[in-house]
């Protein structure tokens, strides 16, 4: 029956293409609407459509498109009207990314939607000027609805048959419904793209945000578990007797210190300073959440004392979950009397700071265009350079919290020589293991001569200051390389040894005589708390609870825990005790960050 009927078929669609070629042609039209939408908005988004994506990636992104026009001609009956609003439409968000891209540096998130109140604030300091993106994407759109007028006669209302309009429908739903609701996109190893963020496509790169720009809410969470846990822990009042007129902290690009491996044996120590480093210090080891990258989500746990085990797997907060007025260090420094200056000195746009640190609630912010004369090492400004820039604004401010990421070490690490000196050799099976290497080791002993001219500096500053130091991450040094350490393909590693690759140096130190700690094990979400209390900061509830989570399971991780004993555990290994302080952190953390109501508010912020 169905050879019959496709046999039928055929023949009477050859005749309709002879004898009525317009409605051929107007469907052809129609069709190569989407394919025209992509090429239009990739060009807005800065992307060479036939060169800068995937195959996969075009795909998917054509996906909404022909979806987008379908519904247009399912809900206008015409495919005039349809084609000609599903172009417009697809161009207007185009011309909005555009923008986006073109102030911030990168592409339009589904949180910048919440935030259209503080862009509209500032719309009218920018330059709308016509670029040579635009120009050509107006120029295609033209071409497109002239060739949907000439092409596709306009009639009244026809409507889809309902044999047609149901499975399309369907189709979408389901599609969607498989893109946003089920593993699909995780099993597809599908993330949003967060540093060249064009490089996914606009329109999928914003739908896969989409998909991942919520946190689970936990199963037994709700408004009463929060204020009980809010009575149980109270904030805890400062010492000001102990409080430094300057917090200093400083979080060092890819700062790693591989003296933790043993078959690490350099031609000479790297970092001779800071392991010198003795009076009025705390140090030890901190595990970071991420290796090789992701600098804005250590960024984001030291600042607000959340972490990112309860996020989505690589996505990063700073993109698509900070919110106006999120409790923060910056925010409880700057009650107390502090100005709060945010310092990276690299591009502005780079994981939408200017927007995070804005709502982290930090006074001020400072960029590379604000480091005069810099002194540039490889293609970067240097960490000498930087300090430089913190001993001025410590020397021009009365009381400062300043937080400063530096960028002197960022990967990759053969862009050539440029006033850094050849430092550092390595034995030949690590030099084999990847050939850069000792560019980095170079980095670091740099980052470490810098290191000491900034203590020195603060040494003999008449005002107490404490600095704060970490790495962020350890640097994106081949697989090979690490294999070589460990001895072992990294696949056969023990939870301990896994954990070794996320380890970087922390230390506080201060002018002035504080208790001194070696060998002290933290992670990013717990730091800012120490900061706090070194520096005789009052605690909110919910830092308090963090310090005392903190002698139960002192290092939180995605990767794994390690415990008040010095076990290296994986999520499923934890006792039932230290399973409900996740339970516990994980209900808070969801407050704190997505559902942060009136009553709960004293919790994360003090009045």
């Amino acid at each position: 029956m169905k050879k019959l009927l496709y046999m039928d078929t055929f023949p009477r669609l050859l005749a309709e293409l002879r004898t009525c070629p317009g409605k051929w042609l107007s469907r052809l039209a129609f069709l190569l609407g989407p394919w025209v939408s992509l090429w239009m908005v990739e060009i807005l988004n800065e992307n060479d459509v036939f060169q800068d994506l995937d195959d996969w990636q075009v795909l998917m992104n054509l996906v909404w498109y022909y979806s987008l026009f379908i519904l247009c001609r399912l809900v206008l009956g015409g495919l005039r009207r349809a084609a000609a609003l599903g172009a417009i439409a697809s161009f207007g968000a185009g011309l909005v990314n555009h923008y986006v891209l073109r102030f911030r540096g990168r592409i339009l998130f589904p949180a910048d939607l919440s935030g259209w109140r503080t862009a509209a604030n500032v719309a009218r300091g920018f330059d709308y000027e016509m670029d040579a993106y635009l120009v050509q994407a107006a120029v295609l759109l033209t071409a497109y609805l002239f060739l949907v007028w000439m092409c596709v006669p306009q009639r009244g209302w026809n409507r889809v048959p309902l044999a047609a309009a149901i499975p399309l429908c369907a189709v979408i739903g389901g599609y969607s419904f498989a893109f946003f609701c089920t593993g699909m996109l995780p099993a597809l190893d599908i993330y949003t793209q967060q540093w060249v963020t064009q490089r996914n496509g606009f329109l999928l790169n914003f739908t896969v945000a989409l998909r991942y720009s919520s946190v689970d809410r936990p199963e037994d969470y709700s408004e009463e578990a929060v204020l009980e846990l809010m009575e149980r822990y109270p904030a805890v009042e400062g010492d000001s007797a102990r409080r430094p007129t300057n917090i200093v902290v400083i979080m060092n690009e890819s700062f790693g210190d591989f003296s933790l491996f043993d078959a690490f044996r350099p031609s000479e120590d790297p970092l001779p300073f800071l392991h010198a480093l003795e009076e009025n210090t705390i140090q030890g080891w901190m595990y970071s959440s991420v290796t090789g990258g992701g600098t804005a989500t250590v960024e984001f746990e030291y600042l607000t004392g959340f972490t990112s085990l309860f996020q989505p797997p690589h996505t990063v907060a700073y993109q698509l979950y900070v919110e106006e007025d999120m409790p923060s260090l910056a925010a409880l420094a700057s009650g107390q009397g502090y100005t709060a200056t945010a310092f990276h000195p690299y591009k502005s746009s780079g994981w939408n700071r200017v927007l995070a640190y804005e709502y982290l609630s930090f006074d001020r912010q400072l960029y590379q265009e604000d480091v005069h004369g810099p002194y540039l090492i490889r293609n970067y400004i240097s960490d000498w350079s930087d300090y430089q820039l913190l001993f001025r604004t410590t020397e021009a401010e009365e009381a400062t919290f300043l937080f400063n990421v530096t960028m002197q070490n960022h990967s990759g690490y053969n862009q050539g020589w440029r006033n850094l000196e050849r430092s550092i050799s390595l034995p030949d099976a690590l030099k084999k293991a990847d050939a850069s290497a000792e560019q980095y080791f170079a980095l670091s002993r740099e980052s470490d001569l810098a290191l000491e001219e900034l203590i020195a500096y603060y040494s003999t500053c008449g005002e107490p200051t404490l600095v704060v130091f970490f790495g962020d991450h350890q640097p994106p040094l081949t697989n090979a390389f690490y294999e070589a350490l460990y001895g072992k393909k990294l696949s056969e590693r023990t939870t301990q040894e896994v954990l070794q690759q996320y380890a970087v140096p922390f230390f506080l130190w201060a002018n002035y005589d504080i208790p001194e700690q070696r060998d002290v094990v933290v992670s990013p979400n717990y730091l800012g708390v120490l900061t706090a209390q070194v520096a005789g900061l009052p605690l909110t509830g919910y830092m308090n609870f963090l310090s005392q989570m903190y002698q139960e399971l002192p290092a939180i991780t995605p990767v794994g825990f390690v415990t008040r004993d010095g076990q290296f555990l994986e999520k499923k290994e934890l006792n039932e005790q230290q399973r409900e302080w996740l339970r516990q952190y994980e209900i808070l953390n969801y407050c704190g960050m997505v559902d942060l109501f009136d009553e709960a508010r004293p919790m994360f912020c003090l009045p």
